[in-house]
């Protein structure tokens, strides 16, 4: 692939795209960014999470002065090379009385569901989305795996929001299935689609955006910018996938 750093953007998701589940990045990854992608592309980070999760996944500081584009929340929280360029709210959006009703109706559904065990945080307001999780967010790496493998059988988090859509049908929002115990809320638009409106300013557009992500299918919340006509989307399987696609897509 020929071209300079500045006309190609590669936008990266967190969880199971540069690491495994709510894990740190390796140092084998890190290395691999930094020496090898980084002087060939303008490197950007999106993801459901807010910046203190992403910087405990990511190395913290260094990572935020390294990569190019930094987007916790969607991009609705937007950095740039280490700055804070701004931030949206989904409680100035929404307003209060829709917020809190949402958020009653989640804990009541919670506190009536049969699993084999909860933990605590049911419910994480973040400054552009809820997360909502089932078992709750306070639950041991082992306690997702199994989680996830019940909720693959008894869809859990699927037929919750099913019952969120019916009851809040006249509310604009967008549900979306992440990781591997939550899902999370949004106003509508305000999915990874968003980080690319901050892309958008710059004075020289970029000639190529790749994104790599793991939850690609409809549902998924890599889908939206996974498929978006300004994107080119690549489907990973894990981290050591995006090393491998990133290589032959780079020639490295």
């Amino acid at each position: 692939m020929d071209h300079t750093r500045d006309e190609l953007l590669i936008l990266f998701d967190v969880d199971g795209t540069l690491t495994k589940a709510r894990q740190p990045i390796t140092e084998e990854m890190k290395a691999f960014l930094y020496e090898s992608v980084l002087p060939r592309a303008t490197l950007g980070v999106v993801g459901g999470s807010d910046l203190d999760k992403m910087c405990e996944q990511l190395n913290g500081q260094e990572f935020l002065q390294k990569f190019d584009y930094v987007f916790p929340e969607n991009g609705l929280v937007h950095y740039e090379r280490g700055q804070a360029m701004g931030k949206m709210s989904i409680s100035q959006h929404l307003g209060e009385d829709v917020l809190k009703r949402f958020i009653n109706f989640c804990l009541h559904y919670i506190a009536d569901l049969e699993l084999p065990i909860k933990r605590g945080t049911f419910v994480e307001f973040r400054n552009g989305m809820l997360n909502v999780s089932p078992i709750g967010r306070n639950c041991s790496t082992e306690e997702r795996n199994e989680f996830e493998a019940y909720d693959r059988t008894h869809e859990v988090r699927r037929k919750m929001i099913d019952r969120l859509r019916e009851q809040f049908a006249e509310v604009d929002l967008t549900y979306s299935i992440g990781g591997q115990i939550s899902f999370d809320v949004y106003p509508v638009g305000w999915d990874k689609t968003f980080c690319l409106r901050h892309v958008a300013k710059r004075t020289q557009p970029f000639r190529e955006i790749h994104f790599f992500g793991d939850k690609t299918n409809a549902g998924g919340n890599d889908y939206e910018i996974f498929s978006h006509p300004q994107t080119i989307g690549h489907t990973v399987a894990s981290p050591d996938d995006t090393r491998k696609q990133l290589t032959e897509l780079l020639k490295l």
